[in-house]
């Protein structure tokens, strides 16, 4: 497989650095991601922006297609969130709120998918929600919930992008733990509980969402 694997990789247009000899050099460049979700078509390394439009939920990463890890539980966490936010938008309309089939550019040659992103109108040019295929700004506020596949420098990876695009705050949800890390710079955490509360900030102001009133949304009606 190494052997397969390394004579597909365009070393002579490779995006993502020299030193990329192995599959290990590769995954190792990446954040450990698992070999199940690096793309081999395009060949790693030589993989442009019209690459990932096509497959969806893929992100880029320096000329490599990596899938993005997210499962189903996950994605209806992610709905109830947007959904949360979107309401509160309703009524304190500062800036729009998209989920995780919205790809966004965070520095040339490199594509984010946050599960849910919300940014301000001040971010747009008119006062209206992109309409390009890829999303020309980073969102002030990103929000991702881990997935088994997820690892924690494909994470540390994601937030030193997203910080350095302009976003402001990033929420990382532990579905397992029920916590919350909040973000305001690459290693700048504090967590909430699962009897805590996430709170907008000044991003969103007055917005309060219980963790255990997100799960029990998100788990649905019991019966019996």
């Amino acid at each position: 497989m190494s052997t397969l694997v390394s004579s597909q990789i365009d070393t002579d247009h490779l995006q993502i650095g020299s030193g990329i000899e192995t599959v290990a050099d590769l995954v190792d460049r990446l954040g450990d991601i698992p070999l199940g979700r690096i793309r081999m078509h395009p060949a790693p390394g030589t993989a442009v922006e019209d690459d990932v439009i096509q497959m969806k939920l893929c992100e880029l990463i320096d000329g490599v297609v990596v899938e993005k890890a997210l499962s189903f539980f996950e994605s209806r966490l992610a709905i109830v969130l947007a959904t949360m936010i979107e309401l509160y938008l309703r009524k304190n309309p500062v800036g729009f709120v998209v989920g995780a089939a919205a790809q966004t550019r965070t520095t040339p040659g490199r594509i984010r998918i946050p599960d849910v992103s919300f940014s301000r109108w001040e971010k747009t040019t008119d006062g209206t929600v992109p309409t390009e295929p890829i999303g020309p700004f980073a969102p002030e506020l990103a929000v991702e919930i881990l997935s088994p596949g997820n690892t924690k420098r494909e994470m540390a990876e994601k937030r030193r992008d997203l910080f350095a695009a302009g976003t402001q705050l990033i929420w990382i949800l532990d579905p397992k733990k029920k916590t919350v890390s909040v973000y305001r710079d690459v290693d700048d955490c504090r967590t909430i509980e699962s009897d805590g509360a996430l709170g907008g900030e000044e991003l969103l102001p007055g917005f309060s969402l219980s963790i255990q009133e997100w799960f029990e949304i998100a788990a649905g009606p019991r019966r019996g």
